[in-house]
């Protein structure tokens, strides 16, 4: 499987934006982007969406290779998320423990493949309604721009900060999807998508992530005074249909509920997602090796009173 977009160069170019220290490991059929993170009660490696390896030698390359950085910046624990399906036995006899007691990127997400399908295919795999929406949203008077000025960005945030405060729901801080926005704008990796009213007004807006032959689908949000206009389903349907015209081979809509949990919080914008097409996967998680038990034992005890 290719590298995410969490495992490129802009992204480590971000990490670094925010103050972070970043390493880029390899080795005979692995590669990997990894973090130092300190939080509370525990400095970690992090591999986001990583390592990205061929087999399980190579996998057990990159896990010797990652500990050893470990063991160099005196970490609590070393902290991966393969982006394949491995069997949680195969992690635990390494020392691997499952990370359940926190959100961190996506265990199962919906990815649409643009390879070898047209336009017109691409636009015919879209739920009918999505169909519609995309191809008549600027007769309900409203229009989509894409924008790489990092400004623009705090048109999303706005919308974020309300969809949060209505839900009751937790959210970065601003400042870090500005931080985002600057770095990311930059390399040409970030594209804000925005609807605007006739008049100017924007009443939905999403940012998508380029790299790797990847469009990923980061954050999304909407006036709720304007849902009844599906402006973010325009949004994304042209967001998809762009990635195809621009060369991209594939579009991750980054996380979605397992299949068959009618009860996950994510219920609602999975079904919107699936609407667009795509085939569902099924990532390892996240999953953590402890350097230090001690004090790994002491902050997982502290995250679990969280």
């Amino acid at each position: 499987m290719k590298p995410h977009f969490l495992q490129s160069k802009a992204w480590k170019q971000f990490q670094e934006d925010l103050g972070r220290e970043v390493f880029e490991l390899s080795g005979k059929g692995w590669k990997t982007l990894a973090v130092l993170e300190v939080g509370t009660l525990n400095r970690r490696i992090y591999c986001p969406y990583g390592p990205v390896f061929e087999d399980e030698d190579s996998f057990d390359l990159a896990i010797a290779s990652l500990l050893n950085l470990a063991k160099e910046q005196n970490v609590d624990f070393l902290r991966i998320e393969p982006r394949v399906d491995l069997a949680d036995d195969f992690l635990r006899q390494r020392g691997f423990k499952k990370v359940n007691y926190q959100q961190l990127q996506p265990e199962h997400t919906q990815i649409i493949d643009l390879t070898d399908v047209s336009e017109e295919e691409l636009v015919a795999s879209f739920a009918q309604n999505n169909r519609s929406i995309y191809r008549n949203h600027h007769k309900k008077g409203y229009k989509i721009e894409v924008s790489q000025d990092p400004e623009d960005v705090s048109i999303l945030v706005d919308f974020m900060q309300k969809v949060a405060s209505r839900n009751n729901i937790s959210a970065h801080e601003p400042e870090y999807y500005k931080k985002q926005a600057k770095s990311l704008t930059k390399t040409g990796s970030e594209k804000i998508y925005i609807a605007r009213l006739e008049d100017g007004t924007p009443i939905a807006a999403a940012v998508f992530f380029d790299g790797e032959g990847m469009r990923v689908y980061a954050h999304a949000a909407a006036d709720d005074k304007y849902r009844k206009l599906s402006a973010g389903t325009a949004l994304l349907a042209t967001a998809i249909v762009d990635a195809k015209k621009a060369g991209l081979t594939e579009v991750d809509l980054y996380g979605i509920a397992p299949d068959g949990d009618m009860n996950h919080p994510w219920i609602g914008f999975s079904k919107f997602k699936k609407s667009f097409g795509g085939k569902s996967f099924e990532y390892a998680g996240a999953w953590d090796l402890p350097i230090n038990k001690a004090r790994y034992l002491l902050y997982r005890f502290y995250q679990k009173m969280r």
